[in-house]
């Protein structure tokens, strides 16, 4: 099953790179492109740095997937040693020790979770395996094992403590489930690494959670596609124009399976236990940080049109893309001048 999911995987990331980088323009200038990609965190990571030296951009991609490595086996749920399987291991029993960094995490988590009254919640873990959407395992739960695993979602029974770097879930059978943050924090710690080489120019996306370093090579914008959720990956609706920052989509069309007609895609609300049912079938969050841009685009998913537009429009340098399923785009005020809408099937609506 590992190696068939792969399968998929590489064909929707050759897709995705079709839509990414179908808009990046040639590349005239001296700088050589040196790309590399790994299946890590569940999906394919793909990272292209321009430079003239290619054997120091060489290296710096190792480094950063490297560090990428480091993270998953911290982070991953999937992973029985990772510090956070420890954490939902020992959970109602005891604290776990835990690195810094998984402080600074679950601490960004529960921000998001505040900010969000709920909509982001990393204690969903038990949900996101009760439906197991993405795996070959897939299905409507009963009721009685919904409504079990709703009963212990709730980001306030994450404690921390900095002082003694520990972590604890409060009750029995609590489950974190970093999905909606890591590969974010990811994202940032490559795009650090590569700048600590000396990297200026640099495109990656991991599994459509894009980050740019710079601009293009010859000095312009970097231009990214933003998915037609209502079509196979690789198709658009329009053109955002970017530099020096992240992208990151959430989507109805991603990950889900279909039932009687209906579909059932990953995107879980925290409060319901099914997934978010709300007019929105599509998010893209745009913002200095990976990590940000990865929790809000849930986050406001979640939270619906009204809500969500309302909480971006009162962050600084963060900006959005709502799609509806009415096919309504809805963008925020900075984004006029960098976001050109290319299909005619869609509306634009400014807020």
């Amino acid at each position: 099953m590992k190696k068939d999911m792969k399968k998929i995987y590489r064909k929707l990331i050759l897709c995705l790179s079709m839509l990414l980088y179908i808009t990046t323009g040639c590349n005239k200038t001296k700088e050589k492109i040196v790309q590399q990609e790994e299946y890590m965190l569940g999906t394919f990571i793909q990272a292209k740095v321009y430079d003239s030296n290619k054997t120091k951009a060489k290296k710096s991609l190792e480094k950063a997937f490297k560090r990428v490595e480091e993270i998953e086996e911290r982070f991953s749920v999937n992973i029985p040693t990772s510090e956070i399987s420890q954490i939902n291991k020992n959970a109602g029993i005891a604290p776990t020790k835990v690195d810094e960094e998984v402080i600074y995490l679950l601490r960004k988590s529960t921000y998001y979770s505040k900010l969000s009254q709920g909509a982001f919640d990393p204690t969903i873990g038990n949900l996101v395996q009760l439906w197991g959407i993405g795996t070959d395992h897939a299905q409507i739960p009963d009721d009685e094992s919904l409504q079990k695993a709703l009963s212990i979602v709730n980001f306030n029974d994450l404690i921390i403590n900095e002082e003694k770097s520990v972590v604890s879930l409060a009750k029995k059978g609590q489950r974190l489930d970093l999905g909606a943050i890591a590969k974010g924090y990811a994202a940032d710690e490559m795009k650090k690494n590569l700048i600590e080489e000396g990297v200026r120019t640099a495109f990656l996306n991991l599994g459509g959670n894009v980050l740019t370093i710079g601009s293009k090579p010859d000095g312009s914008s970097w231009k990214v596609g933003i998915q037609n959720p209502f079509t196979t990956r690789g198709n658009y609706i329009g053109i955002l124009e970017v530099r020096d920052q992240a992208i990151v989509s959430s989507g109805n069309y991603e990950r889900y399976f279909e039932e009687e007609g209906k579909r059932y895609h990953h995107i879980l609300d925290p409060r319901t236990g099914y997934p978010s049912n709300n007019g929105i079938i599509s998010t893209t969050i745009i913002t200095n940080q990976s990590i940000d841009a990865d929790a809000l685009s849930t986050a406001v998913y979640v939270m619906g049109l009204e809500k969500g537009l309302a909480l971006i429009n009162s962050l600084a340098d963060t900006e959005a893309v709502f799609i509806t399923n009415e096919k309504k785009v809805y963008i925020t005020s900075g984004l006029e001048e960098k976001f050109h809408l290319t299909n005619g099937e869609f509306t634009c609506e400014k807020r």
